[in-house]
């Protein structure tokens, strides 16, 4: 299966501080993978790197076929990235934000029809696109910003706690999307301290920690490894 994502012995220093310390790992297209570990253990930092915000110390990435080095802006134009700590301009409607995001990412008006027509599949918000982002709740924020994140129809989307504060209803509907979305042949890239959502969104799993990659494997297989009846318990034995 062809690989959405190749990340090859990455290092990243803060100074002295050796926060990714040569890890590997891949994500096939189609494929929901999962990058768990405590905090520190330098998840975001990986995810930051892979979504070019951050510049590798060492090592390869590689998405969609492109060099994170050789050519980021390639590698811009295969992804998306939603950081836990996002919004939207609260002033703005939520189709004028979709419209203003839409226009960042092309320059031609049908395309930004198209990419607009998915948002609001993908969203569900109706008319309530047609009210000011102040007046949304967290949940109806966040499925905005989910659907910013994937109108583009991404190589690899990287999500970071997708559903970060959501109640379990907006929570539900947002693992529905996001596991639509990897249906249609694209690729996730997800963290989250949510053990049980884990569980349910993702095809393969890795434990990083220390800035290290411990284990890599589908729930299933993690769970039996660690005679684990859950994810939690085997987060908690590799993370002693």
């Amino acid at each position: 299966m062809e690989q959405a994502l190749v990340v090859e012995k990455l290092d990243k220093f803060y100074g002295k501080i050796h926060a990714v310390k040569g890890i590997s790992f891949e994500v096939k297209k189609g494929e929901i993978f999962a990058l768990i570990g405590p905090n520190g253990a330098g998840k975001s930092t990986t995810l930051r790197i892979i979504s070019t915000i951050l510049s590798p110390s060492a090592g390869r990435v590689e998405v969609a076929g492109f060099d994170l080095r050789g050519d980021p802006d390639r590698v811009r134009e295969s992804i998306s990235y939603l950081p836990e700590e996002s919004g939207a301009y609260r002033s703005l409607t939520g189709m004028q934000y979709l419209w203003f995001m839409a226009g960042l990412f092309s320059g031609d008006q049908a395309v930004r029809e198209q990419y607009i027509s998915r948002a609001k599949a993908i969203n569900g918000l109706g008319d309530r696109l047609n009210h000011k982002v102040r007046t949304y709740s967290k949940g109806m924020t966040r499925k905005l910003l989910i659907s910013r994140a994937l109108m583009t129809s991404p190589r690899l989307a990287v999500l970071d706690e997708p559903t970060s504060g959501l109640d379990i209803l907006s929570a539900l509907d947002v693992r529905k999307t996001i596991r639509e979305f990897a249906s249609s042949g694209s690729a996730v890239l997800l963290s989250s301290h949510n053990m049980l959502e884990i569980e349910y969104l993702s095809d393969r799993v890795g434990i990083i920690h220390q800035g290290t990659i411990f284990e890599t494997g589908t729930p299933a297989e993690l769970k039996k490894k660690y005679a684990a009846a859950n994810l939690e318990e085997v987060f908690a034995e590799v993370a002693k």
